[in-house]
């Protein structure tokens, strides 16, 4: 149904109208008895084989959201019922922000990807940690947090523990994201002198804690190899109970979009299926080079069955969805389990 129906009419509209206009909806919709139920019926799938444990956590089943789809944490519940295992979201910033301009997100449907430089608009880590207070489902939630876009690098970790503070009570586990190419400067956080800085401060504040939350840290898929050896010393030194590899690229390499067309749209990260390659790599390389005891939450460029797997196979403990939902709909994350199960 959303493929026929409801896909030709969103992608008829700008991509950001289109967000609001799902996001306006689903909560307009689940306001009706019965919705829940339904959707639950039409999109969940559960089995045994399908739940993991990962840092600690009981996840119910591999397939997660990925940050950046649900930044405020308006509609956790209905992402629930939608059969998803977990749901980070974010990326929130100490203060509100409005991000980038529009237009700040684009289609490339040739290439089945996204271009997005929305620049960590959210409404705030207090506001958001209020509408997490008010959920309903038991959903794992992980916590994405950056820092305001006006606050130097320099103090860069003093907005990370702010949102850590912030949050700490109503997400299960917290990612720090340094590795967004959509605020300026903030990629040189990756670097081995400010990241170790930054994340032992967060970190600190973690383990004075009765009862710490796993800490991960998200990753670019542009770093090389000798850059991936210094996040996996950094990952040890730190004490980080993860990794989420990748997030979006800088990268134009081999789109089916013309050029001229993706020159026009300008800077931003990549994200879909020509990311999918990359990622896997990434994933493969950072698996191999822990023999696996860094779990790692693989993300990019999946959009079948047969995508997730591979994510899986190259040594990811849990997958999170983002472009290839929005272009093959919520029966995606079912038919991704019910594979997964057979």
């Amino acid at each position: 149904m959303y493929k026929a129906l409801l896909k030709p009419l969103l992608f008829q509209l700008d991509a950001e109208q289109a967000h609001h206009f799902v996001f306006d909806n689903l909560k307009r919709s689940f306001r009706l008895p019965g919705t829940a139920a339904l959707m639950r019926q039409l999109y969940d799938f559960e089995h045994p084989s399908l739940e993991r444990e990962v840092f600690g956590l009981k996840f119910r089943n591999p397939v997660g959201l990925a940050a950046g789809f649900d930044k405020n944490a308006e509609l956790t519940d209905e992402l629930a019922a939608l059969g998803f295992g977990f749901v980070e979201i974010g990326t929130v910033t100490p203060r509100a922000q409005p991000g980038n301009p529009a237009p700040r997100l684009f289609r490339l449907k040739e290439d089945e990807a996204l271009i997005n430089r929305m620049g960590f608009n959210n409404d705030g880590a207090a506001a958001v940690a209020q509408r997490l207070r008010q959920r309903r489902s038991g959903i794992i939630i992980g916590g994405n947090i950056g820092k305001n876009k006006d606050t130097p690098n320099e103090q860069a970790a003093a907005d990370y523990v702010a949102g850590f503070e912030a949050l700490f009570e109503v997400v299960d586990y917290f990612v720090v994201n340094v590795s967004s190419p959509n605020t300026p400067n903030l990629r040189d956080l990756q670097e081995k002198k400010p990241l170790i800085a930054l994340l032992q401060q967060v970190q600190e504040r973690n383990q004075a804690r009765p009862n710490p939350k796993p800490l991960l840290l998200k990753i670019a898929p542009d770093l090389t190899n000798g850059q991936l050896d210094d996040i996996l010393l950094i990952a040890r030194e730190t004490r980080l109970s993860g990794l989420v590899a990748t997030n979006t690229t800088i990268s134009r390499a081999d789109l089916n979009t013309p050029a001229s067309t993706v020159a026009g749209i300008g800077a931003g990260g990549l994200s879909g299926r020509p990311l999918r390659q990359r990622a896997t790599e990434v994933i493969r390389y950072l698996h191999q080079h822990t023999a696996g005891s860094l779990p790692i939450i693989g993300v990019g460029g999946i959009a079948s069955a047969a995508d997730a797997r591979e994510k899986l196979a190259a040594g990811a403990a849990l997958i999170q969805l983002y472009t290839g939902f929005i272009y093959e709909g919520p029966a995606l994350v079912k038919h991704i389990n019910q594979a997964l199960v057979r």
